[in-house]
């Protein structure tokens, strides 16, 4: 019997994976998230969502001396344009996301790792969407900073929620840009003997 667990702290992650009808844990990763390598973007997500998958696949290893085998899920998503965007660290940092953003086409990378805590056999991949945001006005900026939603989102907006009206147009997957691309997940779970159907 084969128990799936998400290294994610992400409520929208645990919304997605539940919408495949899996059922999982939730253990969270106590890994730095910085970029101390220098990754470039679709290395850096490949990369967390690998640490923090090992991380929780270790902690479940001594949590049940291995009674158990777990497939373990990590994810990290960034936005890319001009360089990494990750969550904002307060409300002007947030402010100025968005102003770079608006009215261009950006990139959403998701990064997801898969380990099985049998082996610790792992399996990593990476998903990219074009997302092109409308022409902002600095009110619409502020009023949707104000509402709190863009504080721990990558690229201070969310899709699913009120910044949906932000996006003009996207090239994709959109669940990618949710935070957790649920096609390319389903296919990397087959290669561990899970599928959805």
């Amino acid at each position: 019997m084969i128990r799936i667990v998400l290294a994610s702290a992400s409520p929208r992650r645990s919304e997605l994976l539940r919408q495949l009808g899996l059922e999982f844990e939730v253990v969270l990763s106590d890994i730095d998230e910085s970029n101390k390598e220098n990754l470039k973007a679709d290395e850096l997500v490949q990369h967390l969502a690998y640490k923090k998958a090992l991380d929780v696949a270790k902690k479940l290893e001594s949590r049940d001396s291995g009674k158990n085998r777990y497939l373990v899920i990590g994810a990290d998503t960034v936005v890319v344009k001009d360089g990494i965007l990750g969550k904002p660290k307060d409300r002007d940092d947030a402010v100025r996301m968005l102003k770079h953003l608006s009215g261009s086409w950006h990139e959403v990378m998701t990064g997801i790792a898969i380990i099985d805590t049998k082996d610790f056999k792992s399996e990593k991949s990476v998903e990219v969407t074009k997302v092109k945001m409308k022409e902002l006005s600095d009110d619409t900026v502020l009023a949707y900073v104000d509402s709190k939603e863009p504080m721990d989102k990558a690229g201070a907006y969310g899709i699913q929620e009120k910044g949906a009206i932000l996006v003009e147009r996207i090239e994709g997957c959109y669940f990618n840009v949710v935070g957790l691309p649920l096609a390319r997940l389903s296919d990397l779970l087959k290669g561990f003997g899970v599928s959805v159907f």
